[in-house]
């Protein structure tokens, strides 16, 4: 049998929901088949070969193991005690969860029942232009996930922290989580999204996020994936923008076996603005591929992006972003920087920025580079006693920081130091046969 054909079999065994879902998933699934699963023929996977996801028999992601909140929080700190939603395999766990306590400025519920509410007919899976095929296979098979409001003027102090925990089991398990996030004018908030895996497994993440920034609102948004070093992790992020509203989003990735990335954020009116911060980081045989769009349509928007990878071993990295600046977006800002450092010889990085300018007033820079640690600064921490490993680990931490300063969390700027050195020692030590 192959993929699309496992994938339509599959299909047949899920819960619709509503009349209208139920024909967005179907519309989903015919988009899919007719896609099928991109190889590296395709030029946005040209670097990233998606075999492996495609020749898993994945069985739908079983209801997970009973959790309780002592293993929950030694596997994702730091959780945020007041404003946390945990979903395990994709499923809304409650009695893990802590809502916080903010009257009406801020909904925040399971997707699972919200299907039934009308309003949300127009909104699901509706950010953006045609979706990718693994956007459609999410669309075609989520089964839950999380969907945020914040209401009109409101802003929202406390982080809220959704952890989405990855628990395989004996079969190859895919799971399709689902976050759609709406902030309404003027109103402000950060989002946390976080992925961890409960123990190894063959386990594949193929997720979702939609969101949606109101006139004068600003959200930020940080996805740390931190699953398990052997699980195959797909993500989607599509965003639009409007007049004078804000988005700060930040992708963290600390290898898994294959990591792809994509992000997408339109600035759909005047005045609008997102800063598109990137950290990748893998070892061993691991691959982690991020692509950017950010699309300026309207005039006076602003992008900046900047994204660090860190690779040692075998692994491989891949950065493409793109900017496109329309003809009516004329005093558009965009600047866009990747900068990779290489621990080793056969660590490899293909990085491609790119700018397709449609108007002649604007404003726009783009640049990449690619290093190893300084020797020079090496030999003088050397010199004064540090141990090798420890002055690796140190300038590792400094080339890190301008990616870990732009996080407004404290606490998760500092474990996110900690997961660098600690994921790159991981790597290193995955046995052959899990690779």
């Amino acid at each position: 049998m192959n993929p699309v054909e496992h994938w339509q079999e599959r299909f047949a065994g899920i819960e619709p929901g509503a009349p209208w879902l139920a024909a967005r998933r179907q519309k989903a699934l015919d988009a899919f088949v007719e896609a099928g699963i991109p190889s590296t023929r395709v030029e946005e996977w040209r670097y990233t070969n998606p075999a492996r996801i495609a020749k898993t028999a994945w069985e739908p992601a079983p209801v997970g193991p009973e959790l309780d909140r002592a293993a929950l929080e030694q596997i994702s700190y730091p959780v945020f005690a007041c404003s946390v939603f945990v979903f395990v395999n994709g499923r809304y766990a409650p009695a893990l969860s802590t809502p916080p306590a903010l009257g009406g400025h801020l909904g925040v519920s399971s997707l699972a029942a919200d299907p039934s509410d009308e309003n949300l007919e127009g909104r699901l899976a509706s950010v953006g232009e045609a979706a990718t095929p693994f956007a459609n296979l999410n669309t075609a098979f989520f089964e839950d996930g999380a969907h945020v409001r914040i209401a009109t003027g409101k802003h929202i102090e406390e982080p809220l922290h959704l952890v989405f925990v990855n628990a395989p089991g004996d079969d190859p398990i895919a799971a399709h989580p689902r976050v759609l996030i709406e902030a309404e004018p003027g109103s402000q908030a950060t989002v946390i999204e976080d992925h961890v895996s409960l123990g190894a497994g063959s386990s594949f993440t193929n997720a979702v996020t939609e969101i949606v920034v109101g006139e004068n609102a600003e959200v930020e948004w940080i996805k740390v994936q931190r699953e398990d070093p052997t699980a195959l992790h797909v993500s989607e992020m599509r965003a639009r923008v409007a007049r004078d509203g804000r988005l700060t989003a930040h992708t963290l990735s600390f290898g898994t076996a294959l990591t792809r990335n994509d992000g997408r954020v339109r600035l759909d009116g005047a005045g609008a603005a997102c800063a598109m911060n990137g950290l990748f980081v893998a070892g061993g045989d691991q691959l982690v591929d991020n692509h950017t769009w950010v699309d300026h349509a309207e005039p006076h928007g602003t992008s900046s992006e900047l994204y660090k990878g860190i690779l040692d071993g075998r692994a491989r990295g891949v950065f493409n972003g793109r900017v496109v600046v329309r003809p009516d977006a004329q005093k558009s800002d965009a600047s866009q920087q990747n900068r990779n450092l290489l621990l080793s010889r056969d660590a490899e990085i293909a990085t491609q920025p790119q700018l397709e300018i449609r108007a002649d007033d604007v404003k726009c820079s783009h640049g990449s580079t690619v290093g190893q640690l300084d020797q020079d600064s090496l030999f003088y921490l050397r010199s004064r006693g540090v141990p090798l490993d420890e002055a690796r680990d140190l300038l590792m931490r400094g080339f890190v920081s301008e990616i870990t300063r732009g996080l407004s969390v404290e606490a998760l700027a500092e474990r996110i130091d900690d997961l660098v050195v600690e994921r790159l020692g991981m790597a290193r030590d995955i046995p052959e046969e899990a690779r």
